[in-house]
């Protein structure tokens, strides 16, 4: 499904893509995620396909608002029921909740259910409406780090089961690396758009890759003399002819960085001092105190590590992108 929809109140903002899939839409807080789903709803004035200049009961849409939106006072079978009509609205309740594998939860209250059953119980009674295209604003902003990435391949298993496109809007990079389709917002409009292995291998520019997660990204100078320049630090490149004197987003993977003696006569060698340690199973993740700025590094968990250390950065690890205006 194609969407494009300008908005001009309270914000100008323009997104056109295609929904295939589970399509995420990532972009920070403030970029008007949530507001381009309830334009598609009907749900604030805009301009845009598919949809458009229909009444919001009339569209073909499933909308699961941030925190489902459930209504307190009516169990699981009533709440989807809401969205139903006519003498057989029980049974019909009743059908999607086993859909969704929700069937033995129907006389609970929200308050008696999970997050990621909530979850379920407002997915069905988006199905309810029988709808063309799902819409879930910041599907796991409910759920706890355990249980996120569980709830949300559920949910992801259960769209595809569906059959119907689903858009969800996110700030989230996990929900991201998991999308068929991921759609990237910076500045109220789309910047890059692409399966998450693409994207994440080639982001387009620095935001694009702080927006993914990626660790290390910094602000530098391309000198005269085509070195980075970075906290008072002269970095060697393999800068492209005619990329000087240029303001620059920069990133290394903390994989690529090297522990090295604090001797060591490398090119590109920092000293550093040892500010965070965060253990993930056999990697130990090292925050780097450089000047201003934190530089992660990934070493062997058991490797030791001192307080005062030098770092190598190689030149062929560093990706750079000329910074925007």
């Amino acid at each position: 499904m194609r969407i494009d929809y300008r908005i001009d109140h309270p914000i100008a903002l323009h997104a056109a893509f295609d929904v295939e899939g589970f399509t995420v839409l990532l972009g920070a807080s403030g970029e008007g995620k949530s507001l381009l789903l309830r334009a598609i709803a009907g749900l604030t004035p805009a301009r845009g396909e598919p949809f458009g200049g229909m009444a919001a009961q009339h569209r073909a849409v499933g909308y699961l608002p941030q925190g489902y939106a459930l209504f307190p006072h009516l169990n699981a079978w009533q709440n989807v029921a809401f969205a139903l009509h006519g003498a057989q609205r029980r049974a019909q309740a009743m059908q999607l909740l086993e859909r969704v594998h929700m069937a033995e939860s129907a006389e609970r209250y929200p308050s008696a259910l999970s997050g990621g059953q909530q979850q379920r119980v407002a997915l069905a009674r988006a199905l309810a409406r029988r709808p063309q295209l799902l819409l879930l604003d910041e599907p796991t902003s409910a759920l706890d780090p355990v249980t996120r990435e569980d709830v949300i391949a559920e949910l992801i298993g259960e769209v595809h089961e569906f059959g119907i496109p689903a858009l969800a809007v996110s700030h989230d990079p996990h929900v991201a690396a998991v999308a068929d389709r991921l759609v990237l917002m910076h500045r109220r409009g789309i910047i890059q758009i692409g399966s998450p292995s693409e994207v994440y291998a080639n982001p387009i520019n620095g935001a694009a890759a702080r927006l993914l997660g990626h660790r290390n990204v910094h602000r530098g100078y391309i000198d005269g003399s085509r070195q980075l320049l970075w906290q008072g630090r002269a970095i060697v490149l393999p800068v492209a002819e005619g990329s000087v004197d240029k303001d620059v987003d920069w990133t290394i993977d903390p994989e690529a960085i090297r522990l090295v003696d604090t001797h060591e006569t490398l090119p590109n060698v920092i000293q550093a001092s040892v500010e965070v340690r965060h253990v993930i199973g056999r990697t130990t993740q090292l925050g780097l105190r450089c000047g201003q700025e934190r530089l992660w590094v990934s070493v062997p968990r058991d490797r030791p590590i001192p307080e005062s250390v030098a770092v190598h950065l190689p030149a062929e690890a560093i990706r750079w992108w000329v910074r925007e205006a």
